[in-house]
């Protein structure tokens, strides 16, 4: 059944630093040829709903262009997604382009305040690989020089990102980025931390984006 659960040996096992399991769906797709370089693939046929499992923490789903368009037949996706993995940290990948753009203020509302859930826009296929491997490569800790030096590499696509929150311009997007290298470490800062660079509000809106859970 689509619905299912992550397998367990999937969730008690992370994969090797720099590798992601991938759903056998996507194998030959523009997005794994783009992960070529950065992430390795592993396919994986028994994931369900789940496109991309980052680590045994977080795992991915994609929303194309197309899935858009077509309708709201994608809602039911997220919501399965959503009720199948409810012990990882749900990632909404969505591409946000001119013809899609429309959709997407109602995507975000269902997304991020109703399901609670990360939603990540991306232009294309390609931007959506950078941003994987970005957040494939931030949750290792053990090698923090190599993933500086991939999170400089990539720093165009994530710059691009951060000025997507409202209330973020390019300025204050790169002063982010220099408190916070990495998309795990700015979705896990809180109002406070967020504060002294931002402001008050705009620290809120960049919270509200990433639907950072405060405990």
């Amino acid at each position: 059944m689509e619905s299912k659960p992550v397998p367990a040996k999937l969730l008690n096992a992370a994969p090797p630093y720099g590798h992601i399991i991938t759903h056998e769906k996507w194998r030959g797709s523009t997005l794994v040829q783009s992960l070529k370089g950065s992430v390795k693939t592993i396919f994986e046929e028994e994931l369900g709903v789940v496109d991309f499992c980052l680590s045994n923490k977080a795992c991915v789903l994609y929303v194309s262009e197309s899935d858009l368009v077509a309708g709201n037949g994608y809602r039911r996706k997220i919501v399965r997604f959503r009720n199948a993995n409810s012990g990882l940290q749900g990632i909404v990948i969505v591409e946000k382009t001119h013809l899609s753009e429309q959709y997407f203020s109602g995507l975000q509302k269902f997304v991020v305040l109703e399901l609670g859930l990360t939603l990540l826009p991306v232009s294309t296929a390609a931007e959506a690989a950078q941003l994987i491997a970005q957040l494939v490569l931030g949750e290792n800790k053990e090698n923090p020089f190599r993933r500086k030096s991939v999170s400089r590499l990539l720093e165009p696509v994530v710059l691009n990102l951060v000025q997507q929150i409202p209330g973020v311009g390019k300025v204050k997007a790169m002063q982010l980025l220099q408190r916070f290298p990495s998309i795990h470490q700015l979705c896990g800062a809180s109002v406070h931390e967020l504060e002294p660079i931002v402001g008050q509000a705009t620290a809120q809106h960049i919270t509200a984006f990433f639907q950072k859970q405060c405990t």
